[in-house]
């Protein structure tokens, strides 16, 4: 049986102009739908974002344009002109979804919110990623990655205790926001397939952050206990530098303290000051010097697999390098390469999860700006070249 991809027929709008929409939508097209990136004409914002490849800062060289909009095809359109709003219009009747991260009544505003396009689409679904919400005393506050960290609480828990609270590295948050509208919108498609109904999918980024705190918050509200930050004590609790890098090694899996003494080739580890819990506890910076001795010439991926033969829960800090290179990413196809009309051939982070059977296509990089114009608008819609030149000329496209 060919399976193209579980949302197979599905026809999305990416109307996003941020990493959690672009992610969202993106998704969705991994997973077989067509979906169609909407940018202004003079593009979309982050094609301005950096790292650029080969440190060009040109619109078609961002990285992160290209990783967030693989699989989409792409079109402009000036959503302030009016002319542009009756283009999108007329797109309306022939998809399922909008995705879409501008602030909260920015597009009811220009008259394209949920309510006028499910006039015209009734079974409609849209999608909205924003950093608080449609609704909500925040809901028209700006946003930013490490606000939504901060506000969903994860830098409360995060950090060193007597340190200042410790934000994530990278756009984690970003990224949950991007996963559960695709998860959210997944879930509306099946409704509307199954009901024929549309409906506004309301994704707030900082209760997606949120959320991850449930043990945190179920803690607080029955004992009133707070989670707090780690100990800035024994090396149990941190990293551990060795010769190449960093390891971390956390109690359980099944080691015994003589298989962790013997992990770490020091005998000293059996003496009777550190035979049991409590005594470790009362000697740690003792102990902790007995295995930082222990590690300081012994490298990482010599430590790794002997670790797995100890049955400890053991990793260790993988470089950007080492990443790309990971044999367990290799082993489950995580990286594919694709061919970028600017850029060339170049290696991405693509199946993200595995779905049984090829639920999982690299049809196409991310699409340069308004490649698919054309496409769109003259065999789609109907209208003439002539028309679409004086639409490009006009600002409109």
């Amino acid at each position: 049986m060919d399976i193209s991809g579980p949302l197979t027929g599905i026809k999305v709008l990416d109307l996003s102009e941020d990493i959690a929409g672009s992610f969202c939508a993106r998704l969705l097209a991994d997973y077989g739908a067509d979906v169609l990136k909407v940018e202004p004409p003079s593009g979309s914002a982050m094609r301005g974002f950096g790292p650029f490849y080969h440190d060009d800062p040109h619109p078609e060289k961002s990285l992160f344009f290209l990783i967030l909009n693989l699989n989409k095809k792409g079109i402009t359109l000036n959503l302030d002109s009016a002319a542009g709003r009756r283009l999108l219009l007329e797109l309306i009747p022939h998809v399922d979804l909008v995705v879409e991260s501008y602030q909260p009544g920015y597009l009811a505003g220009l008259g394209i919110g949920y309510d006028e396009l499910a006039r015209i689409n009734p079974g409609l679904v849209m999608t909205s990623i924003t950093p608080f919400g449609q609704t909500g005393p925040y809901s028209e506050y700006a946003g930013e990655e490490i606000v939504s960290y901060a506000m969903g609480m994860v830098m409360g828990i995060s950090g060193v205790q007597g340190r200042p609270p410790l934000k994530h590295g990278g756009f984690q948050a970003q990224y949950q926001g991007g996963l559960f509208g695709a998860g959210a919108t997944a879930m509306a498609l099946f409704a509307q397939d199954r009901h024929g109904i549309g409906q506004h999918v309301d994704v707030s980024i900082t209760e997606c952050v949120a959320s991850t705190m449930m043990a945190t918050q179920t803690i607080y509200p029955f004992i009133g206990g707070v989670q707090i930050r780690r100990a800035d004590g024994t090396m149990w609790e941190n990293p551990m530098p060795c010769k190449d890098g960093w390891i971390i090694v956390q109690a359980g899996g099944g080691a015994t303290w003589e298989d962790i003494a013997d992990f770490f080739q020091a005998p000293e580890l059996l003496e009777p000051r550190f035979a049991d819990r409590a005594q470790r506890v009362r000697n740690g910076p003792a102990m902790d010097q007995v295995v930082l001795d222990a590690i300081r010439d012994r490298e990482k991926w010599e430590l790794f697999p002997k670790a797995a033969e100890k049955r400890m829960l053991f990793g260790l800090v993988q470089t950007p390098s080492e990443l790309a290179e990971c044999p367990q990413l290799e082993s489950r196809e995580f990286y594919r390469e694709t061919e970028h009309p600017v850029i060339g051939r170049v290696k991405v982070p693509a199946e993200l999860f595995r779905m049984s059977p090829d639920g999982y296509q690299l049809r196409m990089p991310a699409p340069t700006l308004g490649q698919h114009n054309r496409e769109v608008f003259v065999d789609g819609l109907g209208y003439s070249a002539a028309q679409l030149s004086v639409m490009r000329q006009s600002g409109i496209i």
